[in-house]
């Protein structure tokens, strides 16, 4: 009568190369939840233009972080389910899966039905809720279990944010930094459309989400807002790290087009390197692991630009992978929270 816990990541393409990324970006595009459009558009989009084009850039940015082991994104999620079995001992059973690609969220709950768990808890390792990671995780997850014939109890754990441990592990995860060392501090989280955004907000009636002081405390009408998720959390870091008014700036990457969450972050650096800034230290909140936005994106490119605009340095603060203290966070995200 074991109780198994399976942490859901949004996934990697098997190698660098362009086939499999090709691969891993033809089934991450073709989410409806991820490119909310019409079918017909979708597929237009993605297959005919996005993924031809996209697909051997992308590699070669792959290629660049890849490591004899394999994707980062993979073996810190695969470690970090190593350690939290070992954290919450024999009476659990903890796997991995992952949104997109290997090891599919169909064969980890396959392999986890032949155990016959009585209770299954599912943690998308995605901290501040959006349709287009924790909402489609957990779609696939239903579409999964709507097949067995017996369905054990069943706990989601939607969104993370707000919880204590997490913050507490990312306070941990600073403290090899010295805040004061630096001129200004990044928050740079993932970027979303903003029509998704309103979109959440026309769940609760509301269709005028205006991208602004709505996003200022959580309430029960924005608490499934991932911008107001993003600011509730940089908010709570900043008071944790006594971090002061004025010296810090929450930050959305990896846009597509202008009309996705503001302010970007490639933006921001270049500014605040105009206006004299030279050390930069950067968080990204909405990544447990880091992978290629966190490498590359903020360790490589973002420092180019800093550079290229006056600035001396940009410093990624590594996110949590599998630190001691995020494994015995997420053990209490998991069974208390």
């Amino acid at each position: 009568m074991k109780t198994a816990i399976l942490l859901i990541n949004l996934g990697t393409p098997d190698s660098p190369g362009t086939t499999n990324v090709r691969k891993y970006l033809t089934q991450f595009l073709n989410d409806p939840r991820v490119i909310d459009i019409s079918a017909a558009g979708r597929a237009v989009l993605v297959n005919g233009i996005i993924v031809p084009f996209r697909a051997p850039k992308s590699a070669k940015l792959y290629q660049k972080i890849w490591t004899e082991e394999g994707s980062p994104l993979l073996i810190y999620t695969r470690d970090l389910a190593k350690k939290l079995q070992e954290q919450v001992g024999a009476n659990y059973i903890v796997d991995f899966a992952m949104r997109y690609q290997k090891p599919s969220i169909e064969s980890v709950l396959n392999k986890l039905r032949g155990e016959k768990p009585s209770k299954i808890i599912i943690v998308p390792l995605y901290p501040q809720y959006a349709s287009s990671s924790t909402g489609s995780t957990i779609e696939a997850v239903m579409k999964e279990l709507a097949g067995w014939e017996v369905i054990p109890d069943i706990s989601i754990k939607s969104k993370f944010f707000d919880s204590e441990h997490y913050i507490d592990a990312l306070v941990d995860s600073a403290k090899d930094y010295d805040l004061q060392a630096y001129d200004h501090i990044l928050f740079s989280y993932h970027g979303l459309p903003e029509r998704q955004i309103r979109k959440a907000s026309a769940h609760y009636g509301s269709d005028t989400c205006q991208m602004g002081s709505c996003c200022d405390k959580i309430t029960k009408n924005n608490q499934f807002c991932y911008r107001a998720n993003c600011f509730e959390t940089s908010r709570q870091l900043v008071k944790r790290l006594q971090i002061p008014e004025g010296k810090y700036t929450s930050t959305f990457q990896s846009r597509l087009d202008d009309k996705w969450l503001k302010p970007y972050s490639d933006k921001v650096i270049e500014d605040l390197a105009k206006k004299g800034v030279k050390k930069l230290l950067v968080f990204s909140p909405a990544f447990v692991a880091d992978c290629l936005e966190t490498i590359y994106e903020i360790g490589t490119e973002y420092n180019e630009i800093f550079k290229e605009h006056g600035g001396e340095s940009v410093t990624l603060v590594k996110s949590l992978n599998t630190n001691d203290a995020w494994v015995k966070a997420l053990e209490k995200i998991a069974l208390n929270d």
